[in-house]
């Protein structure tokens, strides 16, 4: 099986989408809701492309179209071009001063015209955050409200009770308003008002790892996980181990 992108004959295997496929020939398309590790959302528009549909070109989001054999795609078009323009324009009067939203702009060469809003909602609804929580099971925050009133917050935007503490939420946003910070003991998210306790270590006392991601850990099997020492502690445990017992060897050797 194999598509034609961008005049290229590309071989290509089944459930591969044609954003993969761009990106294994080195093909750059823009996205800001896309990531590897979570299913494709299609919600920031910025990854269309042109497609071939039996004579006709319509524009589809690169991210969640499946490859079919046969199929023809051009990326940078000039209906490609004008779509991300427009689309990207939208972007940034709502996020202007995310870096991530600058950054796409900048390597598209557009910018910007017209009012931006500031000190309001810097959320791009790429949905990243929603689809990285779920993955990892907590499903503590989720998309509320319709068209311009659409937010991402926890039920009935309340505090998140069912947060885990793993900020993957945090890892994945590409406007950098989702932050957690540590006090008392505590992990605190203002962004979904999350509150959760964190373990301290049985060496040195600091707290390392949010209560609620240590069960779930356990919950999956992971043995490996050690929920007791920080990091730091335990590499000092495992080198004290390896002195000790080098050291018993040495013992015995010179006794023979």
């Amino acid at each position: 099986m194999q598509i034609v992108i961008n005049g290229l004959d590309v071989p290509v295997k089944e459930g591969q989408t044609v954003l993969d496929v761009a990106h294994q020939v080195g093909i750059w398309i823009p996205t800001l809701c896309h990531h590897q590790g979570l299913e494709p959302y299609a919600a920031c528009r910025l990854c269309l492309v042109e497609v071939d549909s039996g004579g006709r070109q319509t524009l589809a989001a690169s991210c969640a179209l499946p490859v079919a054999d046969g199929m023809v795609v051009e990326t940078d078009t000039p209906r490609v071009r004008q779509a991300r323009e427009m689309i990207m324009q939208l972007h940034l009067a709502s996020t202007q001063d995310s870096p991530r939203v600058q950054e796409l702009a900048r390597l598209l060469g557009i910018e910007q015209h017209g009012l931006a809003r500031h000190g309001e909602w810097r959320c791009t609804l790429c949905g990243l955050c929603v689809r990285a929580c779920h993955q990892v099971g907590a499903d503590a925050i989720g998309f509320t409200y319709r068209g311009s009133r659409r937010r991402v917050t926890a039920p009935f935007r309340a505090q998140a009770t069912d947060c885990l503490g793993c900020q993957a939420c945090a890892e994945v946003c590409p406007s950098g308003i989702v932050v957690f910070s540590e006090a008392g003991g505590r992990l605190l998210g203002p962004h979904w008002h999350s509150d959760v306790r964190m373990i301290n270590c049985a060496g040195c006392g600091k707290y390392f790892l949010p209560q609620p991601l240590a069960g779930r850990l356990q919950q999956l099997g992971l043995e490996l996980i050690n929920t007791d020492r920080c990091p730091e502690c335990r590499r000092k445990l495992a080198g004290d181990r390896l002195a000790t017992e080098a050291g018993r060897a040495d013992g015995h050797h010179a006794e023979s």
